[in-house]
């Protein structure tokens, strides 16, 4: 909305009102890192997991997005687009600070209602904070603070709508640096220009799904009704799209805490055996277990991927670092549990079940995932083991944490990890915030 706006001379009773404020920080980790390094500002550069070729951009400047450069571009194609690209090493400890330095920014001028990734967060508005020229106000002395506060390189887009949907979309409207406001007023036909792929949760799946219902474009998704996306999305959430679409807001618990939790590793060549990997995936469901308590949440599902190393001639595919791959995966139901003894278990059950023979020798890539969560509220006690049993496991498990969050995750872990200790370091969060790491 510009500032020209015609409800500028409107009194705020009758301006058209906004529910929430999304932020979204701009090439954040670049943008730190420029912030951080002078001679970065207004230079292409990008900022990678590692030194490798064969590994991607995480970040990009503006600068360096200009020649093409863009999230999850590989190192080597990087190179070739904008030969005098610098890469920058991930420093995740520095981002997570200045994340907390952009949340207390933000705060001085409105309590952060949720903070949705490490360069994400929504704030609710109330009272008169909603009429749309108060929003609009409050948003520019958001970007003053954050200026002001942490850097003059650390640049956000914001959003405004009737709920936290819309205004997360609109935050991707103009970057960078925009200031977007979706209202009731022009809800749907404001979102006519965009494609399928700029909704939340669409991704390349459900875009394909939607595609062979003959939905291609917004115009086809908004002509629905709620039980035609319902049935077109395969579930609820297809309906619910349809309400939030036209701002209308409501709170839904069953929305509110991870479905997931999991992490995944390239091996380092030294760990590309079957040994090696069994150890890495130790450690990651060691990190996932921390992370799985910390939120408060159980798990009733585990799940193992492995992605093995084959000639060309009998690869079902490729990684994006070139690499010729035959992919390997399978779920686990369990009792809801978090301690680490029973996730373990069932760890060591998928293990088993992984293919063996010529072709799944060479493994390069594994990950855990904890799924199926729910949160402590809705814990229901196991009816097949006992109580004394439980509870000496979850002590445990507290017991290890508060000594791993007091002097490192890795001062006390389950032996089956040990191997891969020095494997697997902590990366980058995008959706969450590493405080344990």
């Amino acid at each position: 909305m510009p500032s020209n706006s015609p409800f500028a001379n409107v009194a705020p009773a009758y301006q058209p009102r906004v529910r929430w404020l999304f932020l979204d920080l701009n090439s954040y980790f670049a943008s730190v890192e420029q912030e951080e390094t002078p001679h970065l500002r207004d230079r292409p550069m990008a900022v990678v997991p590692l030194m490798a070729d064969t590994t991607c951009c995480i970040a990009a400047s503006y600068e360096a997005k200009a020649y093409g450069v863009k999230t999850g571009t590989q190192v080597g194609e990087a190179k070739r687009l904008c030969p005098g690209i610098i890469l920058i090493e991930a420093r995740h400890e520095l981002y997570v600070a200045y994340h907390k330095r952009v949340v207390e920014a933000v705060e001085s001028c409105i309590p952060v209602s949720s903070v949705r990734s490490i360069d994400e967060m929504a704030c609710q508005l109330i009272g008169r904070e909603q009429p749309l020229l108060s929003a609009m106000d409050l948003a520019r002395r958001i970007k003053a603070a954050i200026r002001e506060r942490v850097g003059s390189t650390i640049r956000c887009s914001i959003g405004l709508a009737p709920n936290r949907y819309l205004a997360k979309i609109a935050s991707d409207m103009e970057k960078p640096d925009g200031l977007i406001a979706l209202t009731h007023d022009l809800l749907p036909h404001a979102l006519l220009g965009l494609t399928l792929r700029d909704l939340v949760g669409i991704g390349s799946r459900m875009e394909r799904r939607l595609h062979a219902r003959g939905i291609s474009t917004m115009a086809e998704l908004l002509a629905l009704t709620p039980e035609q996306l319902h049935q077109a999305w395969g579930g609820v959430q297809g309906e619910r799209l349809w309400h939030w679409l036209r701002g209308e807001d409501f709170h839904d618990t069953e929305l509110e805490h991870p479905k997931s939790v999991g992490h995944q590793h390239v091996l380092p060549p030294e760990f590309r055996t079957p040994e090696g990997a069994y150890a890495v995936a130790h450690k990651l469901l060691h990190k996932a277990a921390m992370r799985l308590r910390t939120q408060k949440l159980w798990a009733a599902g585990i799940a193992l991927g492995l992605h093995f190393t084959v000639p060309k001639n009998s690869a079902r595919g490729e990684h994006h670092s070139g690499i010729p791959q035959q992919a390997w995966g399978e779920q686990l139901r369990l009792v809801e549990c978090q301690d680490s003894q029973t996730l373990i278990e069932g760890l060591q059950k998928l293990w088993a079940m992984h293919p063996l023979g010529a072709m799944y020798e060479k493994p390069f890539m594994v990950s855990v995932t904890l799924t199926d969560l729910v949160p402590d509220s809705l814990h229901t006690l196991s009816l097949f083991s006992t109580l004394d049993r439980e509870a000496g496991r979850d002590q445990l498990a507290a017991t290890m944490d508060a000594l791993n969050h007091k002097y490192g995750t890795e001062t006390l872990y389950f032996a089956s990890m040990h191997l891969a200790r020095a494997a697997a370091p902590t990366r980058i969060a995008f959706h969450t915030i590493p405080d344990l790491f």
